[in-house]
């Protein structure tokens, strides 16, 4: 094995390819850092293709002298298209996550792509985090893993930051309200899983560990949430399977 094939094994996911006694709760760590890339793109239905849109929706909304937030930034990747595609004068990238592991990978990444503007990574929890000046904010499927109950104190919290015509991107898992829709789209998710290297020990095991931590709800609920804290236009831009993107704007 030459040194490319063990750099490409140690940065695919193999972290639920052996049966584990004890399944405890999905954890972003060290371990879930590394592999990450990989992780996401072979689980979530077209996260490529949201991450560069996010770009595209980047140099439309982003204003100058403002700021950009993107909350929940894992290794960065939105954070980075981001950073290629805006060139207004005077914006600030403002990149945040609770793991100290993401962090430290994330601030990796933006230092070796360089940057046009000031960019700066942070360790903290976004429901504490004062959001202000903002003309874009990015949740990229974050919401998700935040309590329910104070998930819509957060979108208004956002809301509030934005200047006018500034916009949320807000990318989710969604759950369905008939159980035939609910039942097919997980089928399907988990098809595409295989289709893309996962056995179905892992799919398992994967899917015991979040159940828990990553708690989904229907289009409607985003919907509404962001109508009800203020946002005007609230538009459904993209479905695959049952993950989907929503852009909503002040």
């Amino acid at each position: 094995m030459n040194e490319s094939d063990t750099q490409s094994d140690n940065t695919s996911d193999h972290i639920y390819s052996t049966p584990q006694e004890r399944i405890g709760d999905f954890v972003f760590d060290d371990n879930v850092a590394q592999v990450f890339e990989d992780m996401i793109s072979r689980s979530a239905p077209g996260y490529s293709t949201i991450v560069s849109h996010i770009g595209v929706m980047a140099r439309h909304f982003v204003q100058p002298n403002t700021r950009i937030y993107d909350l929940g930034c894992s290794l960065g990747a939105c954070s980075l298209v981001v950073n290629q595609m805006v060139e207004v004068d005077g914006c600030e990238l403002i990149a945040v996550d609770n793991s100290d592991a993401m962090v430290s990978r994330c601030t990796e990444n933006l230092k070796k792509a360089g940057h046009r503007f000031p960019v700066s990574v942070q360790q903290a929890d976004i429901l504490e985090l004062e959001i202000k000046n903002a003309s874009l904010v990015v949740l990229n499927f974050t919401l998700q893993f935040i309590d329910k109950d104070i998930r819509e104190a957060l979108l208004k919290k956002i809301y509030d930051g934005l200047v006018d015509g500034g916009a949320l991107v807000l990318s989710e898992k969604l759950a369905f309200n008939h159980n035939s829709e609910q039942e097919l789209m997980i089928k399907l998710h988990h098809d595409f899983k295989r289709a893309n290297g996962y056995s179905d020990l892992e799919i398992a095991q994967k899917r015991a560990a979040i159940e828990n931590v990553l708690i989904p709800e229907t289009n409607g609920e985003h919907i509404c949430r962001l109508e009800k804290v203020g946002f005007t236009h609230v538009y459904s831009w993209f479905r695959c399977l049952n993950f989907a993107s929503f852009l909503a704007i002040k």
